[in-house]
């Protein structure tokens, strides 16, 4: 019968434990946590300065301030990279929507292809900010919303295009109230950045 060494075996624990260790480590990194203190953006930018080059890239590119982008996206995933809607009691999601910008899978496509960008993630905060840049963008040209209307973009974010010109909105009072709370974010959130935006 073969016997091993104290120490061989020993060594193969402390092997195997540090293999593990850095097993959960890679995977870990691999994960983007949201933010640690999502309502001052100054904070949130401060732990993500990736993020803030991000979303400024979206607004040179499609004049959507940055404090409406965040504002939107706060509302759509909290910034939870691979958000998704809730389960219903039968187990199925309710739509597509993923990611970042809660974008579903029609308008996502829709985005790829008008945009280029065939290598675009929706859990990928650059593409997700790209992506609300673009789309409100669209909101300007077809419905003649401000592109600092936080409110009203976000109406139209959430209903659509078509949604918004035919009122679908102002049968929910739930999401009159909602829209409301991004306008509200978005002043916050450019009066926070006012004062450290020279900062990053």
């Amino acid at each position: 019968m073969l016997y091993l060494s104290h120490d061989i075996i020993t060594t193969g624990f402390k092997f195997r434990n540090l293999f593990c260790i850095f097993l959960i480590y890679l995977l870990t990194s691999c994960s983007v946590n949201p933010p640690q203190n999502k309502e001052n953006l100054c904070a949130l930018f401060q732990e993500k300065q990736d993020w803030y080059t991000a979303s400024v890239q979206s607004y040179q590119k499609w004049g959507v301030p940055v404090h409406v982008q965040m504002a939107i996206m706060f509302q759509e995933s909290s910034f939870i990279a691979d958000a998704q809607p809730p389960l219903n009691w039968m187990g199925v999601r309710p739509s597509t929507a993923f990611g970042y910008a809660q974008a579903k899978d029609e308008t996502w496509e829709h985005y790829l292809s008008h945009t280029h960008t065939a290598s675009a993630d929706r859990d990928d905060f650059a593409d997700a900010s790209d992506f609300i840049g673009w789309y409100c963008n669209l909101s300007n040209t077809k419905l003649n919303l401000s592109k600092y209307d936080a409110e009203q973009l976000y109406l139209a974010y959430h209903e659509g295009h078509g949604g918004y010109q035919r009122g679908s909105y102002l049968q929910k009072e739930w999401l009159m109230r909602t829209a409301k709370k991004v306008g509200v974010r978005a002043n916050n959130y450019r009066y926070q950045l006012s004062h450290c935006q020279h900062q990053f």
